[in-house]
């Protein structure tokens, strides 16, 4: 069993879902040396999230974040921590709803989307910064 690791530094991006399947796929060219196997994608940050969605219409990445952004709303009288802005508490949640990582299948040495499927960065601050993911690859 092959097992890689790579780090990758995203740029910082506006609020919004962002497609990154080919920034992660030339983060660890050692892909192709894995015939079967699994990639996991690792988000360190509490505020955005990843998540594997259409990857052709951009107006899906919009309705996304139309969604979210009615499903948790900022200036929640509510919310206790509020210190770091308006729409530090939302991301938290909106992070927590869509989760840390993904995980995609390896098959002949490429990642095992979906026709339409691609990885987005969801970025739920208004200026979240860059943002560090840790790509593990592992198989056969």
């Amino acid at each position: 069993m092959k097992i890689f690791q790579e780090v990758l530094q995203l740029k910082e991006r506006k609020r919004g879902f962002h497609l990154i399947t080919s920034e992660i796929t030339q983060a660890i060219p050692q892909l192709f040396e894995i015939r079967i196997g699994l990639c996991q994608v690792f988000i360190q940050h509490t505020s955005a999230s990843l998540t594997i969605n259409e990857n052709a219409d951009p107006t899906v990445r919009q309705d996304f974040e139309t969604y979210f952004t009615k499903a948790v709303p900022e200036n929640d009288p509510d919310y206790l921590h509020d210190y770091e802005g308006a729409d530090d508490m939302p991301a938290h949640l909106k992070a927590s709803m869509l989760g840390a990582s993904v995980t995609i299948p390896i098959r002949m040495g490429r990642l095992a989307l979906g026709t339409w499927q691609g990885v987005y960065l969801c970025e739920h601050r208004n200026y979240g910064g860059s943002r560090r993911l840790i790509i593990t690859a592992w198989g056969e």
